[in-house]
């Protein structure tokens, strides 16, 4: 794991900060408020799953952290696998609830942890996203990351669905800051 990665991001009412067990129960509700979103994702957070992906998390090469707007936790991502050494990181595992989806709430979320793995010398950052969910690949093409392939029934989910995973890659040299006079 990357320490650097593990450090809190905040711009106005989003705040990013390490995932901590204080975190888990709130998260659990947030996790609650969307049943239906959990059915293209590769493994559910609801009910008696929620405890199993959370048991899991430890043992995996994730910097995870906690989503907040305006101090309550809203959703959970993370930096998945970063590897320094070449310095390439995927960011997902992301859940939002629906109060915060569509509000801009996202692209903050991602701008930050973007420009943070940039700061941090990654140079290549990826995402990988589920073919049947057309609002998570436009919000990525809205960032700037080119769609590079389609794996095809790359992963299986925990419905037992194979499914294909769409890989976006974002390079330092492409990354394009939002001027924020233009967002006025």
């Amino acid at each position: 794991m990357d320490d650097r990665l593990a450090v809190a991001l905040v711009e106005g009412s989003v705040r990013l900060e390490p995932f901590a067990e204080h975190h888990v129960e709130p998260l659990r509700a947030a996790c609650a408020r969307d049943t239906e979103i959990w059915q293209i994702y590769p493994y559910s957070m609801l009910g008696e799953h929620f405890d199993a992906v959370m048991a899991r998390r430890p043992a995996l090469d994730w910097v995870t952290l906690a989503v907040l707007q305006d101090g309550e936790v809203v959703g959970t991502t993370s930096y998945i696998n970063p590897d320094p050494v070449n310095g390439v990181v995927e960011i997902g595992g992301t859940y939002i609830q629906p109060s915060v989806r569509g509000t801009g709430f996202n692209d903050v979320m991602k701008r930050l942890m973007i420009d943070h793995a940039f700061t941090c010398d990654y140079r290549r950052i990826e995402f990988r996203v589920d073919a049947r969910n057309g609002r998570s690949q436009a919000a990525v093409l809205k960032l700037g990351a080119t769609r590079e392939r389609l794996l095809r029934r790359n992963r299986v989910t925990w419905t037992g669905y194979k499914r294909d995973t769409c890989v976006f890659g974002l390079l330092r040299e492409e990354w394009k800051q939002p001027d924020p006079a233009s967002e006025s």
